[in-house]
Order: C-alpha cells, then structure tokens, then sequence
C-alpha cells in the first residue's frame, strides 16, 4: 500500500499512464491528428510518414491502441483504425478543466475590477 497521498491518482484516473505515454510521441500525435479526419488503414497512415518504416508506423499504431486511444478493425486483409477520444476527454476531465477554473475565475474577477476602477475614473 502506498502511504504517500502524493502518489495516488483519483479514483478512476490511475489508468491514465498509458495515454500520457502515448501522448509524449509527436509522431503518435501526428497519428491521431490524422484519424480525427476519419478511418484509415495502417498502409495509408504510413504514407504519412515517408522517413518511418511501415513496421516503426505499426508500432506507434501498438502503443496508442495499448492506450485505447486508437481501436483497430480488421476487414478481411485491411486494418481500418479509429480514433477514440474518450482517453484524451478523460485526460481534460482529470487534469484541463480541474485547473482551469480558478483561473477563470481569477481572469473573471480581476476584468471585473479593472472595468470597475475605468468606470470610476470616468465618471
């Protein structure tokens, strides 16, 4: 059992390592950026990809599909590849939105202050 609080993950949010992993790679990146545009096969994902091997393509594929960021098909010899957001809305949820809204709310309330102290020194 770990006793540092430090090094626990919300509950839920402890499988996120993966997608993380997958996420560092620009080259994964670029993979998903491209099957935001829809479904493609490994071999045009590849020619993508002119300085890469289909093989070295194939193993980004692997790491993002071990991070269920991408969910492969197979229909007969092809292997069609979908993008599957729900990781990276999981990513938002836990780290984005979390730290997001004391800024807003800061950026709110100081906007609010200088507008307020601008219309006092008009009028």
């Amino acid at each position: 059992m770990n006793d540092d609080p430090l090094n626990e993950a919300p509950p839920g949010h402890g499988d996120l390592d993966p997608v993380w992993r997958a996420l560092s790679n620009p080259i994964r990146r670029r993979l998903l950026d491209l099957l935001m545009e829809g479904r493609q096969t490994t071999g045009e994902l590849a020619v993508s990809f002119p300085d890469l091997s289909r093989f070295a393509v194939m193993q980004h594929l692997s790491v993002l599909e071990e991070a269920d960021l991408v969910v492969p098909v197979r229909d007969g010899r092809r292997r069609y590849n979908y993008i599957n957001p729900v990781p990276i809305q999981r990513i938002y949820d836990r780290w984005v939105s979390r730290y997001m809204q004391p800024w807003t709310d800061a950026l709110t309330s100081l906007k609010a202050a200088l507008e307020a102290r601008e219309s006092e020194r008009s009028a």
